[in-house]
C-alpha cells in the first residue's frame, strides 16, 4: 500500500511531495520529492489519547447544573456513580465504540483506557473477571482504534484505607484479586494486534502502600498510570493522612521513572515539579476535563521549562478532540499569565511544540512508537488543505491553523496500522455504531 501527500510531518521534520510505503501495518519506506503527488492533502502522525474513561461519554452534558451551593468534582462524581450503577457489559461496549469513533474522527489513533468498571451491578465478580475489559477490547476491535488497556486497582474510598462506599462496589478489588483481573485482561488484549496492557493503581486515596507496591511489581516493564494531585481537597487530605503532598509522597515511596504516567498532577510545588520532571515520567494532561471539573490549571510553563514530558487525554470525554485538549492547555495558561503563545518553543510555534510534545509523551506513556518514520506503525491523519482554515498555510502554520482555528471538518482520513478507518471525515462504521449506541443508551439514561 502506498500513500502520497503534498506535505507530511515526518519524524525528521516537514517534507513535501511525500510517498509512504506501508506493509503489515508499518511504514517501510519514505520518499520525498516524488512526482504525481495529488494536491490538497497533508499527513500528520496520529496522536495517543493517554487517558480515557470511555463509559463517561454517555453522561456528557448531563452534569452541567449545580447540585449544591458548592458544586465540585466530588458532586459530579456522585452523578457519575449513579449512572454506573445500571450499566451492563453491552452498554459498556456500545458507549466505548461511539467514544472511539469520535476519537478517531478527531485525530487520535490510540487510547489508553483507564478502566476501573470491573464488576456486576451487585458488586460480584463476573465469571470472566475481565468481562468489562473484554468489552473495551471489542470496542477497539470494532472501530480500529489502537488500545492500551489499563486495568485499575481500586481498593479504598479514601486515604488511610477508608472502606469503599456502596457506590464503588463495581470498582473494588483486593491486590490478590487484581492479579487475576490482570491475567484475564492480558488474554483479551493478546487477541488484538494493535493492543497492549498497562497497570493503573487508581490513586493514593484508592490504594495503600502495600497495594501500590503490589501493582508496581505486577506491572513489570509495562506502563504505569495513576491519578495524582488532581484536586486541592485531595492534596489537603493527603497531607492530613501522611504529612506529605501526593506527588511528594509518591516520589519518596515509589521508583517513579519513564514508565510512569501521573495523570493530572495539577497541584505541585516547584520542588515537586522538578523531582517529577527529572524522573522521566509523562504528565498526563486532560485540560478540557480539568476545566470542566474545576480542577485547576497545570503549571505547564514550569513543567516544560524543567524539560518535563507531557501527553494529552480526554478523561471524562465531555468533549473529544486532539485540538480541543492542546488549545485548552495553551489558552488556560494565556488567561493566567495575560500573555500570548505562553508555551511556544524558542524556535517553533505553539502548536508545533505542544503537538510534538504530546506525540512523544503519548507514545512513551503507552509503551508504543509514534511519528512518521520507517519501522513505526502507519498511524496517520490526513488533513484537507482545501479546508478554509488551512488554505495557504504551510508546515507549522498548518498545525497552528488546525489547532487554534475553526478547523471542524479539516480531517479527511485516518489510518491505524495502515488501515483506513476514517474516510472523508467520517468513520467507516459510524452509521451502524451510532444506531446501536442510540438503542442501548436511550433506555439506560431513562432508567
Amino acid at each position: 500500500m502506498q500513500l502520497k501527500a503534498e506535505r507530511a510531518l515526518l519524524a525528521s521534520g516537514w517534507a513535501v511531495d511525500v510517498a509512504l510505503q506501508i506493509e503489515n501495518g508499518l511504514v517501510v519506506a519514505i520518499e520525498t520529492g516524488v512526482a504525481d503527488v495529488p494536491d490538497g492533502l497533508a499527513l500528520l502522525p496520529g496522536m495517543v489519547n493517554l487517558h480515557s474513561h470511555a463509559f463517561q461519554r454517555a453522561i456528557s452534558g448531563l452534569t452541567e447544573y449545580r447540585t449544591s451551593r458548592a458544586d465540585s468534582f466530588w458532586t459530579w462524581r456522585d452523578t457519575m456513580y449513579r449512572f454506573v450503577d445500571r450499566m451492563t457489559p453491552d452498554d459498556c461496549r456500545m458507549i466505548a465504540e461511539l467514544a472511539y469513533v469520535e476519537m478517531l474522527e478527531s485525530g487520535y489513533t490510540r487510547v489508553a483506557e483507564f478502566h476501573y468498571l470491573h464488576h456486576a451491578e451487585d458488586g460480584s465478580a463476573y465469571a470472566d473477571r475481565a468481562e468489562m475489559g473484554a468489552q473495551i477490547v471489542e470496542a477497539a476491535r470494532a472501530t480500529g482504534l489502537g488500545l492500551t488497556l489499563l486495568p485499575v486497582l481500586y481498593t479504598y474510598s479514601g486515604f488511610g484505607g477508608a472502606p469503599p462506599t456502596p457506590a464503588q462496589r463495581r470498582f473494588v478489588n483486593t491486590p490478590d484479586a487484581f492479579v487475576h483481573l490482570v491475567e484475564a485482561s492480558q488474554r483479551h488484549v493478546a487477541s488484538l494486534p494493535t493492543a497492549n496492557l498497562g497497570i493503573a493503581p487508581h490513586s493514593l486515596r484508592a490504594v495503600d502502600e502495600v497495594g501500590l507496591r503490589a501493582a508496581i511489581e505486577l506491572a513489570g516493564s509495562r506502563p504505569i498510570h495513576m491519578h495524582i494531585a488532581e484536586q486541592v481537597r485531595e492534596v489537603e487530605d493527603c497531607v492530613a493522612w501522611s504529612g506529605q503532598r501526593p506527588v511528594e509522597w509518591l516520589l519518596h515511596h515509589a521508583n517513579v521513572n519513564e514508565r510512569w504516567c501521573p495523570i493530572h498532577a495539577t497541584h505541585m510545588t516547584p520542588d515537586e515539579i522538578g523531582g517529577l520532571a527529572r524522573s522521566g515520567a509523562v504528565a498526563g494532561l486532560c485540560p478540557v476535563t480539568e476545566a470542566n471539573l474545576g480542577d485547576g490549571v497545570f503549571n505547564a510553563v514550569s513543567w516544560l521549562d524543567a524539560e518535563g514530558a507531557i501527553g494529552f487525554g480526554t478523561d471524562s470525554n465531555v468533549a473529544i478532540g486532539v485540538t480541543d485538549e492542546v488549545k485548552q492547555l495553551e489558552y488556560s495558561v494565556r488567561l493566567q499569565q495575560r500573555s500570548r503563545n505562553a508555551l511556544a518553543g524558542a524556535d517553533m510555534s505553539t502548536g508545533r511544540r505542544l503537538f510534538g510534545a504530546g506525540l512523544a509523551g503519548g507514545a512513551q506513556a503507552t509503551g508504543t512508537r509514534a511519528g512518521i518514520e520507517i519501522g513505526n506503525p502507519a498511524d496517520l491523519v490526513s488533513l484537507d488543505l482545501g479546508h478554509p482554515s488551512l488554505i495557504g498555510r504551510i508546515n507549522d502554520q498548518l498545525l497552528d491553523a488546525w489547532i487554534f482555528g475553526r478547523s471542524a471538518g479539516a480531517i479527511d482520513a485516518v489510518y491505524v496500522a495502515g488501515r483506513e478507518v476514517v474516510r472523508e471525515g467520517r468513520h467507516t462504521r459510524r452509521g451502524d455504531i451510532m444506531r446501536r449506541y442510540r438503542e442501548r443508551v436511550t433506555p439506560l439514561l431513562a432508567a
